[in-house]
């Protein structure tokens, strides 16, 4: 499960990740609904945190296109193994994260 799935967005530059605009620009969608489809499809519950309609509206929209076995890879090799909010080995910064 994953609570706040796209951390705080801007964070490392995510969503400026050629890559991914490149994905994201095929499929007509927004780097943060091709991360969202990228772990739906992967079998993650994400559970997107927003005060926005609008962004509240477009993360429901990730269901009607799949990513390619190509595109899934390419996302996945995006990892850094760096979490964006908290860190569960740190309970200060862990429950920093649970109150932005």
């Amino acid at each position: 499960m994953a609570y706040a799935p796209l951390g705080q967005g801007r964070k490392n530059e995510m969503f400026e990740n050629p890559a991914l605009l490149e994905i994201a620009e095929a499929h007509g969608k927004t780097p943060a609904q091709i991360a969202l489809r990228f772990l739906i499809q992967s079998g993650v519950i994400v559970i997107p945190k927003s005060v926005h309609e609008c962004r509240i509206q477009e993360n429901f929209n990730v269901f009607d296109f799949e990513l390619t076995e190509k595109e899934m890879d390419c996302i996945r090799r995006m990892d850094t193994g760096i979490s964006m909010i908290g860190n569960p080995e740190n309970p200060l910064k862990t429950e920093a994260a649970m109150k932005w």
